[in-house]
């Protein structure tokens, strides 16, 4: 929740019933959830009219991509995240039938020799 582990949230819920008391302290949750509910809702609208005035050429826009972190993913490493990504032909398992690209020697057999490679 939010990146907090149990102890810091058990240690928010202690300060939270120094400040408020434990009679005060049901009334001041009861208000930050409505004020978090209206401030979902009032993000949403205008979102949604943000998209409606845009028009639909503009029907996939997201706000979140206004952040520089997620425009420069998007936009400038999206490629190099699916290569990334990809398997490589080399890792590919080959096809079934497929020669060997390699053989392996046999008992006493010498492994080839390139006298012009040395």
């Amino acid at each position: 929740m939010f990146g907090l582990g149990w102890m810091e949230v058990g240690a928010l819920v202690v300060i939270a019933l120094l400040v408020f008391g434990p009679d005060k302290l049901p009334q001041a949750a009861s208000q930050a959830g409505k004020t978090l509910r209206n401030l979902r809702r009032m993000a949403t609208s205008a979102r949604d009219d943000l998209r409606a005035g845009l028009g639909p050429e503009f029907s996939d826009f997201d706000p979140a991509d206004l952040n520089p972190k997620n425009f420069v993913r998007k936009h400038l490493l999206e490629d190099a995240e699916e290569a990334w990504n990809s398997t490589p032909a080399a890792l590919e398992p080959a096809p079934v039938g497929a020669p060997e690209p390699y053989s392996e020697l046999g008992y006493g057999e010498l492994p080839p020799y390139d006298s012009e490679a040395t």
